[in-house]
């Protein structure tokens, strides 16, 4: 999801007229409204699947997500490695469907763009994941066939070890 799409230049226009009090609110309107979509769109899944079609619920219990189901995505405390937006972007054609590109540090472009994955379980919740140990990264990095040590880059707030 983006709202993101001709924010750029309108921004760079802001700044180029030394409007910095515009410049900063586009960003973060383009940012707002891209969340509010998600969880528009969030709202329409729990409708369409059917679990949330009898939801009547308040903006403070929205707020609050007394609904059925997460919205996870990677950089959430329960999925910390990035480097699986990868995956995404390509099972689903992000960028070209959509127009969002991944930097090579995985964040989204244009900036103010939002991705997750929805779990409608009725148990579902947000969870963190705990410091990743060195025998748990040894495993995940030959699972996902990438050298150790740049896993050890994409993890490193998490893990439990000082990497060399």
């Amino acid at each position: 999801m983006t709202a993101g799409a001709g924010s750029d230049e309108l921004v760079r226009r802001f700044e180029a007229e030394h409007d910095d009090y515009n410049a900063i609110m586009t960003k973060a309107l383009a940012d707002r409204l891209a969340e509010a979509f998600a969880e528009l769109l969030h709202e329409r899944v729990r409708r369409d699947w059917g679990y949330g079609r009898n939801e009547r619920l308040s903006k403070d219990e929205l707020i609050q997500e007394k609904y059925r189901g997460i919205r996870p995505a990677a950089g959430y405390p329960s999925c910390p490695d990035h480097t699986e937006k990868q995956t995404l972007w390509n099972l689903l054609g992000v960028e070209e469907a959509v127009g969002i590109r991944l930097t090579e540090s995985f964040a989204m472009w244009p900036a103010a763009s939002v991705s997750g994955l929805y779990f409608s379980h009725p148990k579902a919740t947000y969870f963190a994941v705990d410091l990743v140990t060195k025998d748990q990264v040894e495993n995940y990095a030959a699972r996902k066939g990438m050298p150790v040590k740049e896993v050890e880059r994409w993890l490193a707030p998490n893990l439990a070890y000082e990497a060399e």
